[in-house]
């Protein structure tokens, strides 16, 4: 059962949820557009004879990506069917335990009534307003994740306000494509994150051209002239300040989708915000309620990622239909920002390290490396930069690895299920490295942070 409520622009989309539709798999398709504008211009210095400025083309880029799109929503059907799983695209509300009530949508009566001995809830999130009474005229001019994929017309000179991942990938790929863009930030981009790795990140992005207000708050948006005002509170310099955009996106959080689905009247405990409160029968995903279950976002502080979502499922549906006791481990997953200068990490940050073992408990090793691709072109690599941590065990337990540089996700996705399986500084160091990568770095990083050494890479 599945249905996507409009965004608050009139956008709703086909089935896969976020990651298909609105989040993983386009953002990463316009992220690699923008890579490849850069990459167009460093051809150059390859030999290749190209255009000084190549322009993009929003529409065909658009078009293609949400071709894309729709063929995964047509395998996912495709594959339900072959599964012999119903696909109802219909609200569904408990009526009891066991009961859903499913409505064509909210103001219509009711129209089909399920039972069944166990009920997932699997609805993830939506992106946040922030209330019209804080900052007037956001709902009216501003637009989300949900919407900037299917804007028929360039976003033209864009602000993004957060300083969520979200807000930072959607800044870099626009920048790419040549729109001026600028991030407003409370107080620090990716905030949850390394700060360390964040600053690199945002280093990176100024490099790129865009450009960050921070500890800026907005205060009002209006219409003037087709184009968005947006007002806003400076804190760093004191006063009130504004400027004009042709689109606005908000990014400052996302919502669980739990409302009026009866959850609570049945016994499933939320939080405050809407989020299920797991963990209950010694089982991660189990609700309050021994029949229901939540997987996913909607999931009280579980990381908000697809895969998580998709590896909990599966091992919650061998526990109910297949006797299994494994349980979703929830611990080093790895996960990667899309920025024009890619962030990668698995495990801990270096502040929750400290907080964990102590700033004499852990030993942080570190490089700064310049990419072989970036020698030839001249470009600069200040914010390349590796890091891993290890308790003080004798072997040095790795409990943190951290990576700023090209192709992220890919280079971490196996050191990530070596930190799984154990992963020491020791068995690293041991570790050939594969010549000429970025992933060797990793290796042979033999540097502390405690030593004060320079610990920028020399040679090849």
């Amino acid at each position: 059962m599945d249905y996507v409520a409009p965004s608050p622009k009139g956008n709703s989309w086909g089935l896969g949820g976020t990651c298909v539709n609105v989040g993983c798999i386009p953002k990463k398709l316009m992220h690699q557009a923008s890579l490849l504008g850069e990459y167009i211009k460093q051809a150059k210095s390859f030999g290749w004879n190209v255009p000084d400025n190549p322009i993009i083309s929003w529409n065909k880029l658009t078009d293609s990506v949400r071709d894309h799109v729709k063929s995964l929503n047509w395998g996912h059907r495709v594959k339900l069917r072959e599964k012999h799983v119903d696909y109802h695209n219909l609200i569904g509300t408990l009526r009891d335990r066991n009961t859903v009530v499913t409505y064509t949508k909210t103001d219509r009566p009711e129209e089909k009534v399920f039972t069944a001995d166990h009920i997932v809830i699997a609805t993830g999130m939506r992106p946040r307003y922030p209330l019209e009474s804080e900052v007037p005229g956001t709902l009216r001019h501003a637009i989300t994740s949900d919407d900037i994929f299917w804007l028929r017309n360039p976003p033209g000179k864009t602000l993004c306000i957060g300083a969520s991942y979200v807000a930072l990938e959607f800044a870099g790929f626009l920048t790419g494509f040549g729109f001026e863009t600028k991030v407003m930030v409370r107080s620090a981009p990716l905030g949850r994150f390394d700060q360390q790795m964040a600053g690199f990140v945002m280093n990176a992005m100024k490099e790129h051209g865009t450009e960050f207000l921070l500890q800026c708050v907005p205060t009002r948006m209006e219409d003037v002239e087709g184009r968005v005002k947006v007002t806003w509170n400076d804190a760093k310099e004191g006063k009130q300040n504004s400027d004009l955009f042709d689109t606005v996106i908000v990014a400052i959080g996302r919502n669980a989708s739990t409302q009026n689905m009866g959850l609570e009247a049945v016994g499933v405990r939320m939080d405050d915000a809407g989020f299920i409160i797991g963990g209950h029968n010694n089982d991660h995903e189990c609700s309050s309620v021994s029949n229901i279950y939540a997987i996913g976002d909607v999931l009280k502080d579980r990381p908000e990622l697809t895969p998580v979502a998709t590896k909990a499922g599966k091992l919650l549906a061998r526990r109910i239909f297949n006797q299994s006791l494994e349980q979703m481990d929830y611990e080093m997953v790895p996960t990667t920002v899309f920025t024009p200068l890619e962030y990668s990490f698995v495990g801990l940050s270096e502040e929750a390290a400290i907080a964990r073992y102590g700033a004499d408990g852990i030993e942080v090793y570190h490089a700064f490396f310049k990419p072989l691709e970036y020698t030839v072109p001249g470009k600069k690599a200040d914010n390349c930069y590796i890091k891993v941590i290890t308790d003080h065990s004798p072997n040095g337990q790795i409990v943190g690895m951290h990576y700023t540089g090209p192709n992220a996700g890919e280079v971490m996705q196996g050191f990530a299920a070596a930190l799984r399986c154990g992963l020491t500084k020791q068995i690293l160091t041991s570790t050939v490295g594969i010549h000429p990568t970025c992933a060797e770095e990793v290796v042979k990083l033999h540097i502390t942070k405690r030593s004060g050494i320079d610990p920028t890479v020399t040679g090849c």
